[in-house]
């Protein structure tokens, strides 16, 4: 995608090819009532300009050129909690530093993030779609890329305040669906941990630290139901909790080359035996999991982990949040390992801001996009939301320990492999198709018979 993409107009027929690709967005990630952490205006298609041509300014301090500004429009879905105080937080140091941008926040809240996907869809049809918006990255964005909708920012924010030498790479890939800078991540949830009640797994004579395949998890879950406790804690209403967990067990029984290669790349027949492993595995584990997993919410299954009625929770860092506000003390009365078989990588599920082209306001836009970009932005946004930052070179000071260690987990990490349950590895539509496969498999479909539906959602 050229960069000169920017002075495209929006024509219908790309408009069209969006909310036909988009699909339906994941339950799970980043917001909403049951989506995995618990948590208007109309904009012009016009010609882009606010005053002046161009991307806007290449500074990302304050703002005293003198330009007139059009309206930034950034639209989100975090309407409650630890996410709405985070990313006000960002608004208004943003609005500090640059008083001369005219700012709307836009919150649609809702539907684990699909109120804030339709809503794009809709908007981008009709030709008046926001300055930027939250989305996830990675192949979630191939539907806009695809349709030349997303400017290349390589030059224009990339290049500033050091961004590309403090992003890991696989941060970076997202950033980059097809090839080139289009979108800027705030924050970074980890899918690939295990938590623990610690009393539960010592009393059930269990040590997490000792567990090194998937399969070791399942003699585990044995121990601990033997002992009287649910091996467990998880929640099979929706299909998000078990999808993330078969990604994490498969990525666990191979490595994240062969992990890319069936979720990134579509290369599922070629890998059918790792993935009827991970069927057979991860339907294994529903075997010690609550009786009234189909009727719960996450946060409903973790409690038991909480009063100590279940050893162990397979979740996104976000689960951490619930034991910090029930006062349980990390390391003595709960805790984590990374999952069996997946040391050394950092699955991420991430947040970011695209830059659409005829964009309503390409200056402030930019300025946006260069600040979400640096250490204070992040410092300032992923201490209140339970995240880590992207970036590798972020003061750790105001982050708990728990996050501290995710920290130095993701700075050391040997590769950083996009989730697949949380949009960033395969496109919308793929994505609704594998959650179809992910339904069968909890309701105990033959594993030949799940790898047969993922196969065909590619």
């Amino acid at each position: 995608m050229a960069d000169d993409n920017s002075n495209r107009r929006l024509t219908r027929r790309n408009a069209l090819r969006i909310a036909g690709a988009a699909g339906a967005a994941s339950l799970a990630g980043c917001g909403g009532s049951d989506g995995g952490d618990g948590s208007s205006g109309d904009g012009s298609s016009g010609d882009g300009s606010d005053g002046s041509s161009g991307d806007g300014s290449s500074d990302g301090g304050s703002t005293d050129s003198g330009t007139q500004y059009s309206t930034l429009e950034v639209a989100h879905w975090w309407g409650e909690g630890d996410g709405l105080e985070a990313i006000q937080s960002v608004m208004d140091a943003f609005k500090e530093q640059h008083p001369d941008v005219p700012f709307d926040e836009n919150l649609i809240a809702g539907g684990a993030g699909e109120n804030l996907q339709a809503n794009i869809r809709t908007r981008v049809q009709n030709g008046n779609h926001p300055s930027t918006w939250q989305a996830w990255p990675g192949n979630n964005l191939l539907p806009f890329t695809d349709a030349n909708l997303l400017k290349d920012i390589g030059d224009s924010v990339w290049s500033e305040n050091s961004m590309e030498d403090a992003y890991l790479q696989g941060v970076k890939d997202a950033a980059q669906p097809a090839g080139n800078y289009v979108t800027v991540p705030l924050n970074i949830h980890r899918i690939n941990n295990l938590f623990y009640n610690v009393e539960v797994v010592e009393d059930a004579g269990v040590d997490p630290a000792s567990l090194e395949t998937p399969s070791d998890l399942v003699d585990a879950m044995a121990t601990v139901n033997d002992a009287g406790y649910t091996g467990m804690a998880h929640q099979t209403g929706s299909p998000w909790s078990s999808f993330q967990m078969f990604a994490t067990v498969l990525l666990g029984e191979t490595d994240a080359e062969t992990y890319s290669a069936i979720f990134v790349d579509g290369e599922v027949d070629a890998n059918s035996d790792a993935l009827e492993s991970a069927v057979e595995t991860t339907q294994s584990y529903l075997d010690y999991i609550p009786s009234d997993a189909g009727s719960i919410s996450w946060t409903e299954a973790n409690n038991q982990v909480i009063n100590g009625e279940a050893a162990f929770l397979h979740q996104g860092d976000w689960a951490a949040g619930t034991y910090l506000t029930n006062d349980l003390t990390y390391g003595e009365e709960w805790d984590h390992v990374t999952f069996p078989g997946t040391v050394g990588y950092y699955a991420l599920n991430m947040d970011s801001f695209p830059y659409p082209v005829n964009n309503p306001s390409p200056e402030a836009t930019t300025l946006w996009c260069q600040f979400v970009g640096t250490t204070e932005a992040q410092e300032i946004f992923n201490p209140k939301k339970g995240s880590i930052p992207p970036r590798t070179d972020v003061n750790t000071d105001p982050f708990n320990d728990f996050s501290k260690d995710q920290i130095e987990d993701f700075q050391n990490s040997e590769a950083q492999p996009p989730s697949v349950a949380h949009g960033l590895a395969a496109p919308p539509a793929v994505k609704s198709s594998l959650e179809s496969a992910i339904s069968s498999l909890n309701s105990g479909a033959a594993p030949a018979d799940v790898v047969s539906q993922i196969s065909g959602a590619y």
